[in-house]
C-alpha cells in the first residue's frame, strides 16, 4: 500500500479532526495520505445545502431531525442506501484517480453509503476501511460492499457484525497524541487562569461543537456555577453564544481552543450532548464524561450508547447532573474507576489496522 485516499465532511469538526489525524499518522509510517470532503464530491451545490440544513435542523428544528433520524438511519422499513451516493460517485472515482489510492478509508457515514456501492458495481477496485466515529453504529454507516470496518468500541463493531456480517475490528477513538499525554501537563497555561478565575471552585467544561449547539446552555451554567462550580462554556466558533455566556456572572465563555487537551487537564469533568470528537478526546485526556441534555438524532443515541458501555455516565435531569459532579469532579474510587473504562476503549492504532489491510492486497 502506498497511497491512501481518506473521505471525511465538514459536519462540524469532528470528522475532520479524525482524518487530519489518521492522515498523520499513516505519512509518519511512510505512506502517502490524502483528504477530500465528500460534501465537495458532490454536484455544486448539493453539498453545501445538506451541511446549511443539517445545521439548522439541530440547532432550530430538533424534532425534524429526530424525525430524519428514525425514519433513514435507524427504521429497518427505511432506506438501506441514500440516493447521494450515487451522486458522489463521480467525484470519487476523479478523487481516487488523482492520488491513485490503493485503499480508500471514509471517516463519515455518506462516504461509507458511495464506497460500499461503488465496490459492488466494480466501480472501485480500491479496498475500503470504514473508520466508523459513531457509538451507535446507524445503518447509513452500513454497507456490505466495504471491505472492513474499524469502529470506536467493540459494542460498536459488533453492530457492524450484526448488522452486515462484514469483518468489523474495535481499535478505539482517533485521538491525537497528546490528549493522551494532557495529563501530564498539568493543565499548562489554563491551571493558573482558572485558578485564580475560580477562586476555589472546580472547573467544568461545557462542550456546544464547533457549531456551539446545545440545549438549556444558560440554566446549565447557572446550574453550576450556584452549585459551587466555574462552568467553563466551549462555544466553538458561535460568537453569538459566546457573547450570551461572557454576560452570565461567574461564568467563563471559551471560543476556539487550539489547546483544548491542557484545558481538559485543568478540568474536573466535562458535560458532553454529542458524544463525538470532545468526548472521546476527554476521555483519552483522563476527564470524566458526563452525557446531559444530548442534541438531536445521533447524539442522543450516541450518548445513551457511551453510558451504558460504563465509560462515561448519563444524566437525565439537573440534579443527577449535580449529583455525577459531585462524585466525578472529585479524587476517589468512582473517578478512577472512569477515567480507567475511557482509556481502555483506546486499545489499538486504526492507523496499523489500516496499513495491514493494505499489506494483505
Amino acid at each position: 500500500m502506498d497511497s491512501v485516499l481518506i473521505l471525511d465532511a465538514a459536519m462540524g469538526a469532528g470528522h475532520r479532526v479524525v482524518a487530519e489525524e489518521l492522515a498523520s499518522r499513516l505519512r509518519a509510517g511512510g505512506h502517502r495520505a490524502h483528504r477530500a470532503d465528500i460534501l465537495e464530491l458532490l454536484p455544486p451545490g448539493v453539498g453545501g445545502v445538506l451541511r446549511g440544513f443539517y445545521r439548522t435542523a439541530v440547532r432550530r428544528a430538533p424534532w425534524l431531525y429526530d424525525g430524519i433520524y428514525a425514519a433513514f438511519f435507524q427504521s429497518e422499513r427505511g432506506p438501506r442506501s441514500t440516493p447521494l451516493a450515487a451522486l458522489a460517485a463521480s467525484g470519487v472515482r476523479e478523487a481516487v484517480d488523482a492520488c491513485e489510492a490503493d485503499l480508500v478509508v471514509p471517516v463519515f457515514h455518506l462516504a461509507a453509503q458511495v464506497t460500499g456501492r461503488m465496490r459492488v458495481r466494480g466501480e472501485l477496485a480500491a479496498p475500503t476501511a470504514v473508520l466508523a466515529t459513531d457509538f451507535a453504529v446507524h445503518r447509513q454507516w452500513l454497507h456490505p460492499g466495504n471491505d472492513i470496518y474499524l469502529c470506536v468500541s467493540a459494542d460498536a463493531a459488533e453492530q457492524v457484525r450484526e448488522g452486515i456480517g462484514r469483518p468489523a475490528y474495535a481499535p478505539g477513538p482517533v485521538v491525537p497524541q497528546r490528549f493522551h499525554r494532557a495529563a501530564a501537563t498539568g493543565g499548562g497555561r489554563w491551571a493558573g487562569m482558572l485558578r485564580r478565575a475560580g477562586d476555589g471552585r472546580i472547573p467544568v467544561l461545557i462542550s456546544t461543537g464547533s457549531w456551539g449547539v446545545a440545549r438549556g446552555l444558560v440554566r446549565t451554567a447557572r446550574a453550576l456555577r450556584r452549585d459551587g462550580y466555574l462552568p467553563l462554556v466551549l462555544c466553538g466558533r458561535d460568537q453569538r453564544v459566546r457573547a450570551q455566556m461572557a454576560r452570565i456572572p461567574g461564568v467563563f465563555a471559551c471560543g476556539w481552543v487550539e489547546d483544548i487537551e491542557a484545558l481538559m487537564a485543568a478540568s474536573g469533568a466535562l458535560i458532553d450532548n454529542a458524544a463525538g470528537q470532545t468526548a472521546v478526546q476527554a476521555l483519552a485526556a483522563g476527564l470524566p464524561v458526563i452525557g446531559y441534555r444530548p442534541i438531536a438524532g445521533h447524539g442522543r443515541a450516541g450518548v445513551l450508547r457511551m453510558a451504558r458501555l460504563g465509560v462515561t455516565d448519563y444524566a437525565a435531569d439537573r440534579d443527577q447532573l449535580l449529583d455525577a459532579l459531585a462524585r466525578l469532579t472529585r479524587p476517589g474510587r468512582l473517578r478512577e474507576e472512569r477515567v480507567r473504562a475511557g482509556r481502555s476503549l483506546f486499545a489499538a492504532d486504526a492507523a496499523e489496522e489500516i496499513r495491514r489491510l493494505g499489506a494483505q492486497r
